[in-house]
C-alpha cells in the first residue's frame, strides 16, 4: 500500500487483499506466511503464469501509449 501510496493511488486493505486473493486464485501469484514478531505475515510474489500475463500486459500498453502518441496523418 505504501509504495502505491508513493506513486498518487490511495488503496486500501479491504481493495487490496481481494485482490490479491484474486490475483493467487488465477495463479498469478503465490503467497508464503511468515511468523514476524509474533504477527503472521503475507508475502506474496509473481508465479510464472503472472510473469508472461505481465508481460503481455506491457506490451499492450507500449502499445496504446505508441497509438495515443502517434501525431495524426
Amino acid at each position: 500500500m505504501q509504495e502505491l501510496k508513493e506513486h498518487g493511488y490511495k488503496v486500501g486493505p479491504g481493495t487490496l487483499y481481494p485482490l490479491l486473493a484474486s490475483m493467487q486464485q488465477d495463479g498469478l501469484l503465490k503467497m508464503e506466511e511468515t511468523l514476524v514478531s509474533g504477527k503472521i505475515r503475507k508475502y506474496y510474489m509473481i508465479t510464472e503464469k503472472g510473469k508472461e500475463i505481465l508481460k503481455k500486459a506491457k506490451e499492450k500498453v507500449v502499445e496504446l501509449t505508441k497509438e495515443i502518441t502517434e501525431e495524426q496523418k
